[in-house]
Formats: structure tokens, sequence, C-alpha cells
């Protein structure tokens, strides 16, 4: 049982090891340009995390030209131009403002607006339809004497 167990954590230990860059700038600048930079780009593959997370190759590929990329002395913006360009507007977790993506800029902001009126006209249908009497809840049931 014991070494099954030992199995399991160097299976999981292998797969956990793929996601991290073992390999370090000489330039700590340039490590923290690098380290921003993976943090911001989406692995095409795995879609959901950035290739600084992803264990899969394509990742590691990605990870290599952003590096590749720095030590050429390319600018932020100048790889994340090039990603784009290679890989469209979906690699970048937080795409810039244009006339293709304007849509996903605006469309929270519309539901939202739209959601707000929704709720005023609730609000208001409300308030008009609620009663005027204004009489003792507790006097339901009796006379004018008190009587049932």
């Amino acid at each position: 049982m014991k070494w099954l167990f030992v199995l399991l954590l160097s299976i999981c230990g292998v797969s956990v090891s793929h996601a991290i860059d073992p390999i370090e700038m000489s330039d700590p600048v340039l490590q923290e340009r690098y380290r921003n930079l993976s943090h911001e780009l989406r692995c095409m593959q795995c879609q959901n995390q950035s290739i600084a997370d992803s264990p899969v190759g394509l990742a590691g590929d990605l990870r290599r030209e952003v590096r590749q990329l720095l030590e050429q002395g390319k600018t932020d913006q100048e790889i994340r131009q090039h990603m784009r360009d290679r890989y469209g507007d979906f690699i970048l977790f937080r795409p810039e403002f244009s006339p293709r993506n304007a849509w996903l800029w605006i469309t929270p902001v519309l539901l939202l607006l739209i959601g707000i009126g929704v709720a005023l006209r609730i609000i208001r249908q409300r308030v008009s339809l609620a009663p005027t009497d204004h009489s003792n809840p507790d006097d339901v049931g009796h006379d004018q004497a008190g009587h049932r």
C-alpha cells in the first residue's frame, strides 16, 4: 500500500513540476517582466490557465518564446502584439479595446443598465399596487364597537 501512495505522489509531483518554469533569467528586471507577461498570456490549449500555470507543451513553447523576445530587447507591448498577431486577441487575458471586440466591453454595461431598468419598473409597479388603506391590521374582523 505504501508503494502505491509513493507512486501517486511521484506522478502528481511530476505533473506539477511541468507547470513551473525552472529557468531563471540573469537580469532580475527581465525576470519580473517575464513573470508578468507569462501570467497575462492565456494557454491556447488549456484556455483557462496562463502559460505560467499550464503544464502542456504548447505553454512551454510560448514561455520560451516570451523569454527569447525579452532577451532580444522587445518591450512588453511588442511581445503582447507579437502574440496577438500570431494567436489572436484570445491569447490575452485582458484584451485591449478595439472595434472588433467592442461588444466584450459594452455588453456587461448594457446588461447592467437593462437589469437596473427592469428592477426600477418592478419596484414602481409594486409601489403603485400597494394598498392605500392604512387601517390597523389588528382590527380585521371586528366591527366598530370592537365585537366580532
